[in-house]
């Protein structure tokens, strides 16, 4: 049994059963690809894929569990070479981020900039999606930190801390009847035409739970990913935005106000996570840091020593968030 096997099961599966793309993707041949393949599954005396002809079809069962237990040992590999990075080059590496738009355009760009400031030599690659797309970066590998807010239950094999609350604005052009209102009500909302964030983006599930409590069924006439998008069909009166507060800037977003809607939706959390078992380097410990500074390497390191994502929860009970 040779690591390259394993991390050729690994890719093929990555890449959808796709052998000719998982060559392309390691610069390497489908035929040899095929051939490691077989030989390992000839040593292990089962079948890891199915097949049709030369077309993989799907995984066994056991070979879902060998593959389980493939990514846990390449993901041990990738620790011990970063552990001798540690030592050999403490300044330089690689990190790799992934996220939704609005944490990426709204939240990070002034702590990126402060951690590249401190690390020159680490080379920094952001990576935007949904929150499926961001817990499958992650899970890979690819991603060495996930930031996200939504369907936080696709990150269980990540350990998720806590960074800062951070709640919604409702945005409308300047001459718009809810900015004559002291405090726009959930009914008031309701009554428009709405522009927001699709469904499991940038906290979407709260808004819903709110129309739902109230028994209001929302006129959502269009949604996007991007707050920018939806900032822009408010602005060409389709309808009234609901978009995280950190996304308008009064200065950028000229011919627009904010509406405070902090009395009609619960808070939401944003949430840092990182795969279990990884070896942090001393920047990535900084990097944390710098974006939530509350999240210490002692703290993080007490973190990592919990059996369960409720055990961290637990950790983190009494710390007061920022909110954002």
């Amino acid at each position: 049994m040779k690591l390259q096997q394993l991390r050729y099961i690994v890719e093929v599966l990555n890449h959808n059963l796709n052998v000719s793309a998982t060559a392309e993707s390691l610069y390497t041949s489908q035929p040899g690809i095929s051939k490691q393949v077989r030989m390992l599954e000839d040593e292990l005396g089962i079948q890891i894929f199915e097949r049709s002809g030369k077309h993989l079809t799907q995984v066994t069962p056991a070979g879902h569990e060998v593959i389980v237990i493939a990514r846990e040992i390449l993901a041990k590999v990738d620790s011990i070479k970063a552990v001798a990075s540690e030592h050999t080059l403490p300044d330089r590496g690689k990190l790799n981020i992934a996220t939704t738009h609005t944490q990426a355009r709204y939240a990070l760009p002034v702590k990126i900039k402060q951690f590249m400031q401190r690390y020159p030599k680490v080379s920094l690659h952001m990576h935007q999606g949904s929150p499926e797309q961001i817990s499958e970066l992650a899970a890979k590998g690819t991603a060495d930190f996930a930031i996200a807010t939504e369907a936080l239950h696709l990150y269980q094999d990540l350990i998720m801390l806590p960074c800062y609350h951070w709640n919604r604005s409702i945005i409308v052009p300047k001459d718009h009847p809810l900015t004559k209102e002291s405090k726009v009500s959930i009914e008031q909302l309701g009554a428009h035409p709405m522009v927001t964030y699709v469904h499991g983006f940038t906290g979407r599930s709260e808004l819903d739970r709110a129309f739902s409590a109230a028994g209001i069924c929302p006129n959502v006439v269009f949604t996007a990913t991007d707050a920018d998008v939806i900032k822009t069909y408010v602005h060409a009166g389709l309808g009234v935005g609901v978009v995280a507060t950190m996304a308008f800037d009064a200065q950028n977003d000229k011919g627009l106000v904010a509406l405070p809607a902090d009395h009609l939706f619960e808070p939401s959390t944003t949430k840092i996570g990182f795969r279990k078992g990884t070896f942090l380097r001393n920047y990535m410990f900084e990097f944390i840091e710098t974006f939530a500074p509350h999240l210490t390497k002692p703290v993080v390191e007490e973190a990592m020593q919990q059996r369960t994502q409720d055990a961290v929860d637990r950790l983190f009970e009494t710390t007061r968030l920022p909110m954002l």
